[in-house]
């Protein structure tokens, strides 16, 4: 091969790289409370799963984008819908709201009534839906980690969750059962029945263990969206 046809490869070679490293990443944003908020910091699900789309050589497809608030509930998410999420132009959404709704209920009397979520969840969704935004939905996870069902507010939760796992199936939406896969790895690893301390540091928060955990649960659902 001549000297110009190597040059002239080498040069079709480095448009081709440029090209496939500018192409536009896939936004996702997180939508949430003070877990997604925590999340998006150092050592969060969301910083933990750059580092696994990094193994999986395809962190030059995904933008991570963390908005999550402290104490905000389905109804603050709906609020702030527009300026936090539809303003962003996201192409995927991964909502994780519902703890506060339930856990406020006891905590200061603010929490949310199963059909007032149902309602706001659900108007949330079709707005994204309307903007044609996909969307992931993540059942509510512990307010403690006793494995036998004996936490307060383990029925709420149940009930809660079991709507958004009906809701997520009946319209065709990704849905990570976090409700589940939080009390099916606690049955597992948590033989003395304590209130904390595998997947929470406060029966609430995610430790490191948590937020690994979530991180690989949200991506397995999350890689399968095209």
């Amino acid at each position: 091969m001549s000297g110009k046809l190597i040059l002239f490869a080498v040069f079709i070679a480095s448009m081709f790289l440029m090209a496939f490293n500018n192409a536009k990443k896939r936004k996702v944003i997180f939508f949430g409370d003070s877990i997604t908020q925590i999340g998006a910091g150092p050592g969060g699900y969301i910083r933990l799963m750059e580092n696994i789309v990094q193994k999986d050589g395809v962190d030059n497809q995904y933008e991570f984008v963390g908005a999550g608030i402290s104490g905000n509930k389905v109804t603050d998410l709906y609020l702030r819908l527009e300026d936090d999420v539809l303003k962003q132009n996201p192409e995927i959404v991964v909502i994780y709201i519902g703890i506060n709704d339930v856990w406020h209920k006891r905590l200061n009397g603010a929490g949310t009534e199963f059909v007032k979520y149902t309602q706001f969840y659900e108007a949330i969704v079709k707005k994204l839906q309307s903007a044609g935004i996909k969307v992931i939905v993540c059942t509510p996870s512990v307010i403690g980690e006793r494995k036998d069902m004996s936490n307060e507010q383990d029925g709420e939760l149940n009930m809660y969750s079991n709507w958004l796992r009906f809701y997520a199936k009946t319209n065709q939406i990704p849905c990570v059962d976090l409700r589940t896969l939080f009390v099916n790895y606690l049955i597992a690893n948590n033989p003395k029945n304590e209130e904390k301390g595998f997947l929470t540091n406060d029966r609430v928060h995610l430790n490191a263990a948590g937020n690994q955990f979530v991180a690989e649960e949200i991506w397995k659902v999350l890689r399968q969206v095209k």
